[in-house]
């Protein structure tokens, strides 16, 4: 088992404890400490999320327009809040752009691309 105590506004460790950690010790650490005690059991295997095998294969069977909606919902959009702005798209563009019944120009991409913030090919 590992605790680990975090610095105020950084990710670097103020101090870890390794080993056997006993119950009264954490919840002291806990109790003081607050959110800034990790524990993490030494057994279980991490991994990076970002590049792990899951999300490469979730992400690639995605559909542009499936794309547009993750990333709409994310930020509480309604379609047509979206589509408002993009330019003069109606809620109705924006729901066949989602379930794929019409296509994303190069144009259209680029805009989603600026308003998302994110890569131009998300979308194409």
């Amino acid at each position: 088992m590992l605790a680990v105590v975090k610095k105020p506004h950084t990710e670097n460790s103020l101090f870890e404890i390794k080993g056997e950690i006993p119950k009264k010790l954490i919840q002291y650490l806990q109790d003081n400490f607050g959110n800034d005690v990790e524990i993490v059991d030494e057994d279980e295997e991490m991994v990076d999320f970002l590049s792990s095998n899951w999300l490469k294969k979730t992400t690639d069977s995605l559909t542009s327009g499936e794309v547009v909606k993750i990333y709409r919902e994310n930020l509480n959009l309604t379609q047509e809040q979206l589509g408002k702005q993009l330019g003069k798209f109606t809620r109705q563009n924006i729901s066949d752009i989602e379930l794929g019944r019409r296509s994303i120009s190069k144009e259209v991409a680029k805009k989603l691309s600026a308003f998302f913030n994110v890569n131009v090919e998300r979308f194409i």
